[in-house]
């Protein structure tokens, strides 16, 4: 199945369920309210369908738009590694966005001011459907309700200023993540997938997700370890090599380019950029 979170005709905020062109709302009087909460109930794939809605006449939101974390992997692909020109570390590199960072499927994406290297990144997001602290990572698994596309947006130079990754990945409306929460069972083989990622239809990333250092039940069982994980809590879980940033001439995002992550069965994430008014 593919879950959506929208606004209305009228502006109102629901989810629901993809069924082609069509979105068939979820949210009822009495039910969950969005569908962090619906995840929370363990009620996402049992909630009575409502109205039927044209796909084209809702605005898409963040898939989730009210996580209660965004955790997002750094260097988790040899290739990007090598390309910054970093050692390879015994564990995984965590930094956090917020969610007013993100954009959805079809929104633009906002380059600041203060900034002439804006850059991308696609990634493959995991949603936490059902929460814990110290998860095995045998059992990582039964904790994903679903993947999505990410595209970890960066300020290069405010990436830089220190150590820290925060303030460079922290600027509104700068990522974006959509256009689905797509359960399990409608992908397949996960590690087969490609995270491929293209710059006005010029494909500049392309690699499997079985090239990530650290899989994704590795990547669960290490963040709740320090952090308990919620329900509708997203995971970023890093970007392949290929980013603007480490290109010859570099390659960056300005105002009018298209930017477009995909990840086979999981989708594409498309996104304009414009420069901030």
């Amino acid at each position: 199945m593919r879950f959506v979170s929208f606004r209305r005709p009228s502006g109102e905020p629901s989810f629901g369920r993809l069924d082609g062109d069509t979105v068939v709302e979820l949210r009822s009087e009495g039910g969950p309210p969005d569908l962090k909460a619906a995840l929370a109930a363990g009620a996402l794939e049992r909630l009575p369908d409502g109205a039927r809605l044209p796909l084209a006449e809702v605005v898409l939101q963040p898939v989730v738009p009210n996580p209660g974390k965004i955790l997002c992997v750094g260097l988790n692909y040899a290739t990007h590694v090598k390309e910054t020109g970093r050692e390879q570390k015994d564990y995984p590199a965590i930094f956090t966005r917020w969610a007013d960072t993100l954009v959805a499927d079809g929104e633009p994406l906002v380059r600041p001011p203060e900034t002439e290297r804006f850059d991308y990144e696609g990634e493959l997001a995991v949603v936490i459907g059902k929460g814990g602290r110290r998860i095995p990572a045998a059992r990582a698994l039964d904790h994903v309700a679903g993947y999505s596309v990410f595209q970890d947006g960066s300020v290069r130079d405010w990436q830089r200023h220190n150590i820290q990754f925060t303030p460079g990945k922290n600027f509104p409306r700068t990522g974006g993540f959509g256009p689905a929460l797509v359960t399990p069972d409608e992908i397949g083989d996960l590690a087969a997938t490609r995270i491929q990622t293209r710059v006005n239809g010029e494909l500049v990333q392309d690699q499997p997700v079985s090239d990530m250092i650290w899989d994704v039940p590795a990547i669960i069982a290490y963040c709740s370890t320090f952090t308990e994980l919620e329900p509708g809590d997203v995971i970023a879980t890093g970007t392949p090599g290929g980013v603007g940033d480490k290109r010859e001439p570099p390659l960056y995002l300005r105002d009018g380019d298209m930017v477009e992550v995909s990840a086979g069965a999981v989708g594409a994430l498309r996104n304009r950029v414009i420069d901030e008014q």
